[in-house]
């Protein structure tokens, strides 16, 4: 009768776990529909289409940076540089095709080459990481550590701490074109993140990224080549990372020597309040969108509301906390 009773209650156990991962994973959406009627109490504008385009404008660079991250810490790792390749990526690529009286660095190469160029070294950013951790065995954060005042350094280089404004076409126009009322920055995306949803969710690679951040020698053991998968995401972090500086470059109109600094703190709180767990093989993409999404309303609801900017740092840490004590409460897990 014992053996009768367990038999039957393992599939339950095993039904009722996706079922409460979509309920955390829908956990923000509740938050997002209040924030909305918040912000539209507090100012009429908040509403309005052009205001609420803004603000997916404004945070589908951030995004990208989330999306980056979110799969490097479901693998068990973590990635501090990637602010600095927000910077260091379109910084290079411009430098690269515009003339020296414009502050390039003198070569002039075409200027159809700075959108590859900046991906490229993303991806080669991306790889140096890989190679470093997973390779050499050396500290996740270290290494990435080193590597943000290594690469934001060479920007600093580079653009001789200036800024610079005279952008090839195919930079400005990923920052300034929209399709169908929408800019192309929110179009991308958009198109990323449910392409990014798709592999986690039902491809052998997603499944297999989970499982090494859950536990990378079962992973290994399992045949999972472990290496192989991180030194992937941590390749195509970068790239994501490339591309959010090259819309943020194309939105600003110019590319600052200080572009990205302090960004990887918000990467990384969106990242928290999505339900992405710090320890690896837990969280969603969507949760990760959700966090970013929380915090670009947050910052727009102060912005209207007349808040000085001087005190939105202390509510994005004061929205961490009480996100990690509600997944606190709600897990019934002790967190490191």
């Amino acid at each position: 009768m014992t053996t009768t009773i367990q038999a039957s209650e393992t599939p339950v156990r095993r039904r009722t776990v996706p079922r409460l991962a979509r309920m955390r994973d829908l956990a923000l959406v509740p938050a997002i529909i209040v924030l909305l009627i918040v912000g539209a109490l507090i100012d009429p504008v908040f509403l309005t289409r052009t205001n609420l385009v803004n603000v997916l404008q404004q945070q589908s660079e951030l995004s990208l940076v989330v999306l980056a991250e979110t799969l490097i810490l479901i693998g068990g790792k973590f990635d501090l540089s990637l602010e600095s390749i927000v910077g260091l990526a379109p910084a290079l690529g411009v430098a690269l095709v515009i003339p020296a009286t414009s502050h390039g660095i003198g070569t002039e190469w075409a200027t159809a080459l700075a959108v590859p160029l900046c991906l490229l070294t993303g991806l080669i950013a991306g790889a140096l990481n890989g190679v470093l951790i997973l390779r050499f065995g050396l500290s996740a954060f270290i290494v990435t550590l080193g590597m943000l005042i290594t690469l934001r350094g060479l920007q600093i280089g580079i653009t001789g701490g200036q800024s610079l404004f005279d952008l090839p076409p195919s930079v400005a126009y990923l920052g300034n074109t929209a399709w169908l009322g929408l800019p192309v920055s929110v179009w991308l995306c958009a198109v990323l993140f449910a392409a990014g949803i798709a592999v986690l969710g039902w491809f052998r690679h997603g499944r297999a990224l989970y499982a090494i951040g859950g536990n990378a020698d079962a992973a290994r053991a399992g045949g999972i080549r472990t290496d192989r998968v991180m030194y992937a995401v941590f390749m195509i972090a970068g790239v994501l990372a490339a591309l959010a500086g090259l819309l943020m470059t194309g939105r600003l109109g110019s590319i600052a020597a200080a572009q990205g600094d302090k960004m990887i703190f918000m990467v990384f709180a969106a990242a928290v309040i999505g339900g992405v767990s710090m320890n690896g093989g837990k969280g969603t993409l969507f949760g990760a969108l959700c966090g970013v999404l929380v915090l670009g309303l947050v910052t727009n609801i102060l912005t209207l509301a007349g808040v000085s900017a001087q005190w939105f740092q202390f509510a994005y840490g004061l929205i961490i906390l009480v996100a990690l004590v509600l997944a606190r409460l709600t897990t019934g897990r002790a967190q490191d």
